[in-house]
This record gives C-alpha cells, sequence and structure tokens, in this order.
C-alpha cells in the first residue's frame, strides 16, 4: 500500500511499511489425520492384544446409537465373547458426596499395586434439560488415571436405569476380553433402581459416611438387601468415632433383613479413601466373598441369572425403540399429546390408541 505521506513535500513525516496481514490459517497447522477404519476382525484381534485405543474405539461404537454403528458393535461383541468371563465385576454406589470416585482411586491403585488390570466405568449423569454430560470422573482419580494397567471411561447415563449407561453390560464384555481382571462400574447414586447395576456385578459394594445427621437417610431397605458389603468412608481424624457408631447401626440394620441366596452375610467396614487406611481390608472382603460364592457355585448361578435379565431388557429396549421410531406413531403422538393435555383424553385411553396404531401396521 502507497503512503502519500511519505512524498517530500510532507517534510518530517515517515510511516513504515506495515505489517502483511497474517493467512487466516495457521501455514504450521498439520491436517488433521483420519482416524483407521477397523474391520470387525481388526478391532476383535487389538481389543484381545489389549489396545487401548481400539478398546476406547469399540465402546464408543456400543454407546452410540447409529444403527451402523450398532451392527458394528454387535459383530464386535459377538466374537469377543467367547474371550469373557475372566474378571471380577464389582459395582460400586453410594449417596452423592460419599467419596465414590475417590474411593476408586485407592482401591485401584491397591489392585494395581499387585499387578491387576483394572478397567473403571463410570457413569456420569445426564442433564435432564440439555441431555449433556460433564464426564469429570477421571480428573478425580488422578493416581489411577495414569497407571498404564488401568483403563477409565466415563459414560453419561442418557436417563437410562439405575444410573448406569444403556450399554454397560457391552462394554464390561469388551473390557474382559481386553484381560482386565477387576471391573468396577461406578454409578450416579443410591437409588431402588440400582438393581440395573446389581444385575451385571458379582460384588456389589455400598459407600455410606457417617456424622452426616440422620443415620437413617443411609438405611434404605431396597439398597441394603442388594448389598455384598457396606463400607463406610471418611473414617479419619475426628470422624472416627461416628464412623465406628455408624458401623454399628448397619451392622444391627442388616439382622433385621432376611439371609442373602448367596448364604453370604454382609461385612460392614470403615476406611478412609482419602488417606488411603484400611483399604486391604476391604479387598480381603471381596476375595473372601468371591471364593465363598465360587465354592458354593452360586457365583455361576448369578452370571447365568443375570444373562437371561439382560436378554429380556435388551428385548423391552428394541421394542421400545421400535414403537418410537415408527413412522404412524410419530406422526400420532403430538396429536393424542394435544388431546391428553387439553382433558379431551384420558392418559390410558391415549396410550391404547398409539398402541393399538402400532399394532395394526403389524
Amino acid at each position: 500500500m502507497k503512503h502519500h505521506e511519505n512524498e517530500s513535500k510532507y517534510l518530517g513525516l515517515n510511516v513504515n511499511k506495515g505489517v502483511e496481514t497474517p493467512p487466516t490459517i495457521n501455514p504450521y497447522l498439520k491436517s488433521k489425520k483420519k482416524r483407521k477404519k477397523y474391520t470387525v476382525e481388526e478391532y476383535v484381534d487389538e481389543i484381545l492384544k489389549g489396545n487401548i485405543t481400539v478398546l476406547s474405539q469399540a465402546v464408543t461404537l456400543v454407546e452410540s446409537s447409529r444403527e451402523d454403528h450398532q451392527e458394528l458393535a454387535q459383530a464386535i461383541i459377538e466374537k469377543c465373547l467367547p474371550h469373557a468371563g475372566n474378571s471380577i465385576r464389582v459395582g460400586i454406589t453410594g449417596v452423592p458426596g460419599a467419596g465414590k470416585s475417590t474411593s476408586i482411586d485407592s482401591f485401584g491403585v491397591h489392585l494395581c499395586k499387585q499387578g491387576k488390570k483394572l478397567a473403571v466405568l463410570a457413569i456420569d449423569p445426564s442433564s435432564e434439560r440439555s441431555k449433556g454430560s460433564i464426564l469429570g470422573d477421571k480428573t478425580r482419580m488422578e493416581r489411577l488415571s495414569v497407571m498404564e494397567s488401568a483403563f477409565i471411561r466415563p459414560s453419561p447415563t442418557a436417563g437410562s436405569l439405575g444410573g448406569v449407561a444403556r450399554k454397560t453390560r457391552e462394554s464390561i464384555i469388551l473390557c474382559e476380553a481386553a484381560g482386565f481382571d477387576y471391573i468396577f462400574v461406578e454409578t450416579v447414586g443410591v437409588g431402588q433402581s440400582e438393581t440395573a447395576v446389581h444385575s451385571m456385578v458379582d460384588f456389589f459394594l455400598l459407600i455410606q459416611l457417617a456424622g452426616t445427621g440422620d443415620e437413617l437417610q443411609g438405611i434404605k431397605r431396597g439398597i441394603m438387601e442388594m448389598a455384598d458389603g457396606i463400607v463406610i468412608n471418611k473414617a479419619d481424624g475426628d470422624n472416627i468415632g461416628k464412623a465406628n457408631i455408624a458401623q454399628n447401626h448397619f451392622k444391627n440394620a442388616l439382622h433385621l433383613f432376611p439371609p442373602a441366596e448367596s448364604g453370604w452375610t454382609p461385612e460392614v467396614l470403615t476406611y478412609s479413601g482419602y488417606y488411603d487406611l484400611r483399604i486391604a481390608e476391604i479387598w480381603d472382603m471381596v476375595d473372601s466373598y468371591i471364593a465363598f460364592v465360587k465354592e458354593n457355585g452360586y457365583f455361576d448361578v448369578k452370571r447365568n441369572k443375570q444373562s437371561t435379565y439382560w436378554m429380556y431388557e435388551t428385548i423391552n429396549e428394541r421394542l421400545r425403540n421400535d414403537f418410537y421410531r415408527n413412522e404412524k406413531i410419530e406422526q400420532l403422538m403430538p396429536t393424542l399429546e394435544r388431546e391428553v393435555l387439553g382433558n379431551k383424553k384420558s392418559s390410558f385411553i391415549a396410550a391404547k390408541e398409539a398402541l393399538d396404531a402400532y399394532y395394526d401396521e403389524m
């Protein structure tokens, strides 16, 4: 650009040459490398080798709602199935703020130091408004996340039952095929619908807190009956006395429940996840339980029941999806919804009409 100010008639003025406008695209930015597309056989081979990157991609396919991804995922799972079933599956739940993620960090470090491979499927609650999740559990597992023998995978609940991701069951199979010795399933929180996580694990661990005000809040019949072990976190410093009192409360409460189907009497232990206190005792309890149920045959009985349960759950989910994706139903539902909201039809009549319309097409 020519600057007239530099002409001889404008003495004392001098305008330096400006800097050229930089390009809008960074010339040093390398083009993004396209992710390699694997065949089903390649996925399975890499998973069996313990390739964490390919395992992560396979779990993403499992969680995807795309039809082509689902077909590929099911083909991978089918081929991985003969190599699965050799891990110990542990479900970990507890009230919000009980320190589940911190505890998993301590438990995981303990196991990894013993030479075990650990996969953590951390379930993160999805927003009912935006449907999004933070998926930040990994940041609270600082020590475990840098260990080579650990694999941490946060997943959104996506509105599924019991705070368990819709495809966690399939993810467990992939992790087992990859050679993990232990698989943790961390749930969102305590509720009667925790049946979902109970139906996919071998040991169900309930984390409780002491000194939170109402001790009875932690004694919920549904969740207590499912627990194979109860552990009271934050039993350190001034809270040790409160933790011991809570331990006695829970022990007394367990006597009120009928004997477990496994024949095992749940234990109640205290520990500190933050300070790594009495972690070994908890895993002695888990190992004792697994040895106990394998000896009396309940281990295999429970796994067979779980397989049947998830067959029916998959059928229910497929029927639900087929119903709502039906073109006729998609057109009919807004009309029925308006009629229900306008008190022109009851919810039951509207539901019957929708189902009748669906079955008429079959």
